[in-house]
């Protein structure tokens, strides 16, 4: 099965280079077959919304909604089921200061 992990962080974390640093946890989960893609995303403010109303195209630049946790990443992994992507998860370096959502990818 597969798994997004939405890499979450509160605005103004400022964790250590070495408290953020994903090079193990990485190394770790794809050494085990589980990492399948993911990257860090652009801040909130580079962010641009696309809604379709009555036929028109609405663009709005920044976020949908305010949070106090933003999305800083993503992760796609391949687990057996979601308790082995939570022990995934639970390995992360940012769980150390932000939060793993885990939601397993729902295919069309």
């Amino acid at each position: 099965m597969r798994y997004v992990f939405l890499v979450r962080v509160e605005e103004g974390a400022q964790p250590t280079a070495e408290e953020s640093d994903p090079g193990p946890w990485w190394e770790d989960a794809n050494r085990r077959g589980m990492w399948v893609g993911g990257d860090r995303l652009r801040g909130p403010s580079d962010a641009t919304t696309v809604r379709v109303r009555d036929g028109k195209v609405l663009v709005t630049d920044g976020p949908f909604a305010e949070f106090k946790e933003q999305v800083a990443g993503f992760d796609l992994i391949e687990a057996d089921g979601m308790d082995e992507a939570v022990a995934l998860a639970a390995g992360h370096p940012v769980t150390r200061f932000g939060a793993i959502e885990v939601r397993e990818v729902w295919p069309f």
